[in-house]
């Protein structure tokens, strides 16, 4: 097999780095309103892509309680602070960032998780922020594709959607007319991005030898700015042996397996939630259950690892949690 050697745009946002947000960000918890700005600024805490900062100003009164807890992030130090609206408490919802962080001091970063609803304008955004520095396209192509596994043919087609994505090896949609379904089953597995929505069906695969369990995946709502892959299917180049007009590609590193099921932040207010590290991170890895809903495994390529036992990291969000269930 050939060695593997990027072929695409890594990301290239330094941690630490700030940028204005050119739009309104709104949040809601529990049918409230908890922040409204249009003086949002954007932090990388990983490569991958930003958090939101709110100035302290723009977020409703009384909302925040200081949990009297300094968290020491990548880019500063914070003050760990609980989400209280009426009733509903979200103990570790929010930091505070200090005074001597460059760009976002006196403004605040929630755990995506902690906020029911967010609205870039008056569109709502899902699983993170979309980075400004993140292209994504989906392009018709005319040059061949075969999908193969243990010498057994998937997928023969004439042409394909390949949707381009800074970071991310190029994925290759495909009809499903061209594809062998006397191999293939459904499974229950769901995934979200926020740049291509969420998916309508994953696939395991069986050939001769063994079954492969979620190879492959499809969106038949995706987002508008993808749209032309609707209802096609793709295979997860990782794991499959992939042809490109008859030149077999390298397969790119596998994203990481997760394992475990703990969490050093125990008191999340959402259940089943579980740290995942990318493929060139350090520390643990966690496993989350095989049927979840959850950030989709492409999006794992994005971020560095999660230490395992860094509280401050975890509390904070970092870099992900996905939750069990549908």
């Amino acid at each position: 097999m050939e060695r593997f050697t990027p072929d695409y745009p890594e990301m290239i946002v330094p941690v630490g780095h700030v940028e204005p947000v050119p739009r309104r960000i709104r949040g809601y918890a529990g049918n409230v309103p908890v922040f409204d700005t249009v003086r949002a600024r954007y932090v990388w805490l990983w490569p991958g892509y930003p958090q939101y900062c709110v100035p302290r100003e723009d977020i409703r009164e009384g909302a925040l309680l200081d949990e009297g807890r300094t968290m020491a992030l990548r880019v500063g130090r914070a003050r760990r602070h609980t989400l209280r609206l009426g009733s509903l408490t979200r103990p570790g919802a929010a930091w505070e960032w200090a005074d001597d962080v460059p760009g976002v001091a006196g403004c605040v970063s929630f755990r995506w998780e902690a906020i029911d609803a967010w609205f870039e304008e008056d569109e709502q955004v899902f699983v993170h922020p979309r980075s400004p520095c993140t292209r994504v396209d989906a392009l018709r192509s005319g040059r061949g594709v075969r999908v193969m596994l243990d010498g057994a043919v998937l997928a023969d087609a004439p042409s394909s959607v390949m949707v381009l994505e800074t970071g991310l090896p190029t994925r290759y949609y495909l009809d499903r007319v061209y594809i062998d379904w006397t191999r293939i089953q459904p499974t229950d597995t769901v995934t979200s991005c926020p740049y291509k929505g969420n998916t309508s069906g994953y696939w395991s695969v069986t050939t001769d030898t063994a079954t492969y369990p979620d190879l492959a995946w499809a969106y038949d709502f995706p987002t508008r700015q993808v749209a032309p892959i609707a209802g096609l299917v793709a295979f997860y180049n990782e794991r499959v042996d992939l042809y490109l007009d008859g030149h077999l590609l390298p397969r790119p590193p596998p994203s990481p397996e997760p394992y475990g099921s703990s969490s050093t932040a125990s008191d999340l207010h959402t259940p089943s939630r579980f740290g995942i590290s990318a493929p060139w991170g350090t520390g643990a890895v966690q496993r989350w259950p095989r049927r979840w809903r959850g950030r989709s495994p492409d999006l794992l390529r994005r971020c560095p690892g999660l230490q395992a036992g860094e509280e401050a990291r975890t509390e904070a969000g970092y870099p992900y949690r996905l939750q069990h269930g549908r």
